[in-house]
């Protein structure tokens, strides 16, 4: 496995704040990903050939999306049993293709049958070629790269190149033409986004707020985060120093247009929740999208019989029409958890908060690969330990619920071990009581859990940090079982440990109690303490006695 980087190799952040995080250095860092995943197989890639990329070029223009992607993706999937090269588009093909998976007008307000077919046929065809050729081969960097505002597009730089120089251009000089259409150019995501972070927070606020459109966000995301990390380890395994630094999530960070306070920024889109302010930071991609067609609209098949040569396109080419469409039916926010639900220790729906399960784990991936940028390439983007400040700053004023769900090993997997340990602890540091001693290090051991965690209540009365901080140490019992070889050991000190940590939360957070009775977080009122103790308890009673 590779070495990792010492403490002594960790530039200390500059800016950090005079607070325990300034004490606190992260030695448990993410893992390069290549020390324990083998390499992926990749296909070789051959250039669309000429001919076939103006058929390609006329379908997508004439609004034959169904009829392209085919052929694009019969191109790409011949030739997977034998040694034949891949056959891939230019980028602005992939660009194009990546706004027809999630554009409105071909998923939640699609016409006709063939147009929804046209968007799951894209997103198909994306990760086809993200499996068969790799991020770096497929030039995916170049497809989904934003335009700024106040700069020529490359696609639009693409679409005079082919009007000015067609004359004097070659078959193969035209790989960076345009194409042209609304969708490809003005209309198409990488021009309508400011930039990638817009299009995360406005992603998250429809898991909350607008549920259909959230189910095209969610699917465009996943395949986003699984380019972004596919793109990452395939720079790991380069030889080049420089060569994470061009990665794409590094360029999605650090991009030509400066913004003030630029991380928290990004950590604001990760953590959008559907409020106010969010949603007045991250707000819809394209104008009027979260509009629906009218209710007797009737979604239909193509009927006319489509004839190129004599200009009848069927239904491919209908404009729509404000009058046909209407505001989306207003969605209910569902409680941070079921109060009509009799078991009482039932596991919470955090859909209200953080939109639910698959919006936790796409924000936690992104956490997860932003720590990656922080620790490799801090001079990119940030040292470790600010991002790890910021990071607390978000999630330690999460409802219980939300952090329970968010704090747990079965989430926190997307980070490596070693920074899901870090991430942990450095969360809990800042929430436990000042008596609680400080670790030097925060390698995982069981001697750390019983001297620096285990036995400590929180620094506040608050019913609700003493929640949180018995959540933290049961997910740091839960990640030794599971991460480390010596696992958990059973013996009197860790008993005792245990037990005096319990009962030190119980009575500190009996202090004090709020008029509302609640602490005022969304009903904990020692049920959550109560749940947490009882599986500390339950983890330590399976370890086997040392």
């Amino acid at each position: 496995m590779e070495t990792q980087r010492t403490s002594s190799s960790l530039p200390a952040p500059p800016d950090s704040p005079k607070s325990f995080h300034s004490t606190k250095t992260i030695n448990s860092l993410p893992s390069r990903s290549t020390a324990h995943a083998p390499e992926p197989v990749y296909r070789q890639v051959r250039k669309l050939p000429y001919e076939l990329r103006e058929v390609c070029r006329i379908y997508f223009e004439e609004g034959l999306f169904c009829q392209a992607l085919s052929l694009l993706t019969t191109l790409l999937t011949s030739g997977t049993n034998s040694s034949l090269p891949a056959i891939v588009p230019p980028p602005q093909y992939i660009a194009l293709i990546a706004t027809l998976a999630v554009h409105p007008t071909v998923t939640t307000r699609a016409k006709t049958f063939d147009r929804l077919q046209a968007a799951n046929l894209a997103l198909d065809y994306l990760r086809l070629v993200l499996c068969h050729v790799g991020p770096l081969q497929g030039r995916l960097d170049l497809a989904f790269e934003f335009s700024c505002q106040g700069a020529p597009s490359r696609r639009s730089e693409g679409r005079r190149k082919k009007v000015n120089n067609s004359e004097n251009q070659s078959p193969t000089e035209t790989d960076t033409e345009g194409i042209e259409g609304e969708l490809a150019n003005a209309g198409s995501l990488w021009a309508q986004a400011e930039n990638f972070w817009q299009v995360v927070g406005w992603s998250f606020n429809c898991s909350v707020l607008h549920k259909r459109r959230w189910e095209r966000w969610r699917a465009w995301l996943t395949y986003m985060l699984d380019m972004l990390e596919a793109d990452w380890e395939a720079r790991e395994r380069m030889t080049d120093d420089d060569a994470l630094e061009t990665s794409l999530i590094v360029r999605y960070i650090d991009s030509r247009r400066a913004i003030a306070g630029r991380e928290r920024r990004i950590m604001r889109g990760i953590f959008a929740d559907g409020r106010t302010k969010s949603v007045a930071e991250f707000g819809e991609v394209w104008k009027n999208e979260t509009k629906e067609l009218k209710k007797n609209t009737v979604v239909r098949k193509i009927e006319t019989k489509i004839d190129i040569e004599a200009d009848n396109f069927g239904d491919y080419m209908e404009d729509e029409k404000q009058a046909d469409l209407e505001d989306s039916t207003s969605e209910s926010v569902t409680p941070a958890f079921d109060t009509n639900n009799d078991q009482t220790d039932s596991f919470p729906d955090v859909s209200g908060s953080l939109g639910g399960m698959n919006s936790i784990h796409l924000r936690v991936r992104l956490l997860a690969l932003l720590s990656k940028v922080a620790y490799y390439v801090p001079e990119s983007f940030t040292y470790i330990n600010t991002l790890y400040d910021i990071y607390v700053e978000h999630i330690r004023v999460l409802p219980v619920p939300a952090f329970l769900l968010l704090m747990s090993p079965p989430t926190l997997r997307h980070f490596a071990p070693e920074a899901a340990n870090a991430l942990t602890q450095y969360i809990l540091r800042s929430m436990i009581a000042a008596s609680a001693p400080s670790p030097e290090r925060d390698d995982l051991s069981q001697d750390t859990l019983e001297t620096y965690y285990l036995p400590f209540a929180a620094n506040t009365n608050s019913i609700v940090d003493n929640t949180k901080v018995s959540l933290c140490v049961e997910a740091l019992l839960r990640l030794l079982v599971i991460h480390t070889e010596l696992g958990l050991a059973w013996t009197p000190v860790l008993h005792e440990a245990a037990e005096t940590g319990i009962k030190a939360r119980f009575d500190k957070a009996k202090k004090k109690q709020t008029k509302r009775g609640s602490d005022g977080n969304s009903g904990c009122n020692g049920t959550w303490l109560e749940a947490s103790a009882e599986r500390i308890r339950a983890v330590i009673a399976v370890a086997s006695p040392k």
